[in-house]
């Protein structure tokens, strides 16, 4: 990541996306503007971005279908903006691959915390001098070094918010992580209750199951442990 990190904004609103354009690009980064989904992609065929922030209710192609796009082609970490204040809207944005939430209308100052949170998630890369170790999950191998994942020769794309689960876990393999630990490490801490973290936290280990697991639902790899939280437990 560059010293100036390039973020891509996407909202419909001409008026946020100047406002948001210029506040972000004062506060050390730069800033692209599009005015919808379609905008978005045209632009990202020619540019890269470390971090797409992305309005939710937006004419043809809503934010939500963007962010799935972005998060499984791209792996470009996304933070939603949205006006819908639902507990189930939120978990709809987080499992298509957002990496945080912020609903409307909010203080410049958070978007810029939780932008910054979610930049510092994303794992650096690597020296390719470096021998990794590597973790073995039944088909697919997680390399330790570059925070990687792979099934074959064929690199599964992960989240920022999945690589960060998978270094936490990589850490302390065999040993439960609990719920509380793994919002404190994520950094998603924020203004909504203990148990709407909870269940975001339990939506990215969904997510990440069936990355890991041939059936996700009975996990064998990445297990919930009554009462402890999760645990990794390689081969």
């Amino acid at each position: 990541m560059s010293d100036r990190p390039h973020l891509l904004i996407v909202d419909d609103d001409e008026r946020i996306r100047r406002l948001l354009g210029k506040f972000l690009t004062r506060n050390g980064f730069y800033a692209t503007v599009a005015r919808d989904a379609g905008h978005a992609r045209r632009i990202l065929g020619g540019l890269d971005f470390d971090l797409a922030v992305v309005d939710v209710m937006m004419p043809g192609e809503d934010g939500v279908s963007l962010c799935r796009w972005l998060t499984e082609t791209r792996s470009l970490p996304t933070l939603l903006l949205t006006a819908k204040g639902e507990t189930q809207d939120r978990i709809a944005g987080l499992e298509a691959g957002a990496d945080d939430y912020l609903p409307k209308p909010f203080e410049p100052k958070e978007l810029l915390l939780r932008i910054n949170a979610i930049l510092r998630r994303v794992p650096p890369a690597e020296p390719t001098t470096v021998q990794p170790k590597v973790l073995t999950l039944g088909p697919v191998r997680y390399d330790i070094g570059r925070g990687e994942l792979w099934s074959g020769e064929s690199l599964i794309r992960l989240t920022a918010t999945e690589s960060a689960l998978m270094r936490i876990f990589a850490r302390a393999p065999g040993a439960a992580i609990s719920r509380a630990q793994l919002i404190d490490d994520l950094g998603r801490a924020g203004p909504d209750g203990e148990g709407a973290q909870d269940r975001a936290v339990d939506v990215q280990i969904t997510r990440l199951r069936r990355k890991i697991e041939s059936d996700p639902k009975n996990p064998r790899y990445l297990q919930t442990v009554r009462g402890a939280g999760y645990m990794l437990i390689p081969d």
